[in-house]
C-alpha cells in the first residue's frame, strides 16, 4: 500500500479523519501494513496493548470471552475503524479479539509512535481524547440496552447498527454484505440463538428482510426495522 493509498484510510478514520494534510503525511510515514487472512486473530484477549490499528480493507469481528467461558461478539469494524487504542492509552490488556471475517489489511503504530505524533500533531491528541469518550458513551448505551429494552427491539437496533456502519443498496434492498450468522446477533444483543432464530424468521416471513445464502441478510423495509427499534 502506498503513502496515498494510506492517507486515504486515515482520512475515513475516526482518528486522523478531518486533520491537516502535514498530520495526515506524518501518520501514514509512520504507519506499517499487515494483512490477515480469513480466521486469523489480529491479536488476542489479554495480550498486553502495545500498539494501535486501523483497518484499511475487509472486516473484523470482535469476540470476547467472559469469565464463565462464554463468547460475546461486540461489533463488526470495518475500514476506517480504530482498533484496540483504547486500550493501549489506558494502558490495560486487549479486551477482546478481532477475527478477519475475510481477507483484511490493516495499518499499525506502536505506542511509541503514536505518542511521538500526538506530541508533534496536539489535534491528533484531542481527537484521541474524544474518540475514548465516544467509546466509553457507546458501551453505556449497550449496557442500557440489554438492562431495559424488548429483545425483538435490541436486535432491530443492533441490525440497523450494522447496516448504517456496512450496508450497501441492492434491487432487493439494502445488504449486509458480509456474514452475520444468528449466532452473532445472539452474542452482540444478549439473548439466545433460539430466540434470535425465531425473530429472524418472523421478519422473513412479515417480508421485512430476506435470509441469503452464507447468512447474508438483505433488508427490504428498512423502515419496518426503524419501528420496531423504537417500540417503547
Amino acid at each position: 500500500m502506498d503513502a496515498n493509498a494510506k492517507i486515504t484510510v486515515l482520512k475515513r478514520s475516526n482518528l486522523f479523519g478531518g486533520l491537516p494534510p502535514e498530520t495526515l503525511e506524518a501518520g501514514a510515514e509512520a504507519a506499517k501494513e499487515r494483512k490477515l487472512d480469513k480466521g486469523d486473530a489480529l491479536f488476542q484477549q489479554g495480550d498486553d496493548a502495545t500498539t494501535h490499528y486501523i483497518v484499511a480493507s475487509g472486516r473484523l469481528r470482535l469476540d470476547q470471552a467472559t469469565p464463565d467461558g462464554k463468547n460475546v461478539v461486540l461489533r463488526f469494524m470495518g475500514p476506517g475503524d480504530l482498533v484496540g487504542s483504547v486500550a493501549v492509552m489506558r494502558g490495560i490488556p486487549y479486551p477482546a479479539t478481532p477475527i478477519a471475517v475475510d481477507e483484511t489489511r490493516v495499518l499499525s503504530w506502536t505506542q511509541a509512535r503514536m505518542m511521538d505524533l500526538m506530541q508533534a500533531h496536539p489535534a491528533l491528541a484531542m481527537k484521541a481524547i474524544n474518540m475514548m469518550g465516544g467509546r466509553i458513551e457507546e458501551l453505556q448505551e449497550r449496557l442500557q440496552q440489554v438492562a431495559t429494552q424488548q429483545v425483538e427491539r435490541r436486535i432491530a437496533a443492533t441490525v440497523l447498527k450494522i447496516v448504517g456502519q456496512s450496508g450497501r443498496k441492492t434491487e432487493a434492498g439494502v445488504e449486509i454484505p458480509f456474514p452475520l450468522s444468528r449466532q452473532d446477533l445472539a452474542e452482540m444483543t444478549g439473548t439466545t440463538l433460539h430466540t434470535v432464530s425465531r425473530t429472524l424468521s418472523a421478519w422473513i416471513e412479515e417480508g421485512i428482510i430476506e435470509g441469503r445464502r452464507s447468512s447474508h441478510i438483505v433488508i427490504k423495509r428498512p423502515h419496518r426495522l426503524v419501528e420496531i427499534s423504537e417500540q417503547a
